[in-house]
C-alpha cells in the first residue's frame, strides 16, 4: 500500500510517499523531480509523522542529519551513489567526480550523475550538495533556484552557528 502526503516548505509543498515502514519519495512542486500522487495512493499523513518533523527542524536549521527508514530502489551502482550521497556533511558540497572516486568507479562522472538526478528521496538523500567539478550548479530536479535555495539554506545555518 502506498501512502502519501504533502509538507509546506520554503521551496514549496513537498510531496512525501511511501508505505508505513519506508519514505520512497520526496516529490518538488517543479522541476523534472515533480511528481503528483498516483490514482492508488492513498492520503495518510500518519505514516510520515517522522520524516515531516525532521524536514521542518532541516528547514527551521536544527537538523543537519536525517534519521528515517528508506526505501532505496535502483541498480546496485544507483544504490551505492546514493548511500554516498548520504555521507557528504551539511553545508559542503562535492562533485561528481568526487563522488565516483569515492564509489571506487573514478571514471563514472556521467554514470553518477545520472543516479544523482534520478534520485527519488531528494534533501534527505541530499543530492543538491553535488555541483559540477568548475564549482558551477549543475541540474536539480527541483530546478536550479530550489538547489541553490538549498545550499544557501545550509550556508547561512553554518554561519549562524560558528557566530554562536
Amino acid at each position: 500500500m502506498m501512502y502519501y502526503c504533502y509538507l509546506n516548505t520554503p521551496v514549496g509543498d513537498l510531496l512525501l510517499a511511501g508505505d508505513d515502514k519506508a519514505l520512497s519519495l520526496v516529490g518538488f512542486p517543479k522541476g523534472k523531480m515533480r511528481h503528483d500522487p498516483d490514482p492508488d495512493w492513498i492520503y495518510n499523513e500518519k505514516p510520515f509523522a517522522a520524516a515531516r518533523e525532521q524536514l521542518e527542524e532541516y528547514f527551521a536549521g536544527n537538523r543537519k542529519d536525517f534519521d528515517l527508514p528508506l526505501n532505496l530502489s535502483g541498480t546496485e551502482f544507483q544504490v551505492r551513489v546514493l548511500e554516498e550521497l548520504q555521507r557528504i556533511p551539511y553545508g559542503e558540497t562535492t562533485s561528481y567526480g568526487d563522488i565516483a572516486r569515492r564509489i571506487g568507479r573514478p571514471k563514472a562522472m556521467r554514470a553518477v550523475g545520472a543516479a544523482n538526478g534520478r534520485n527519488p528521496i531528494p534533501i534527505i538523500i541530499p543530492c543538491h550538495r553535488v555541483i559540477g567539478s568548475s564549482g558551477d550548479l549543475t541540474g536539480f530536479g527541483g530546478g536550479l533556484d530550489t538547489k541553490e535555495a538549498l545550499l544557501r539554506l545550509e550556508a547561512e545555518h553554518c554561519e549562524l552557528m560558528k557566530a554562536t
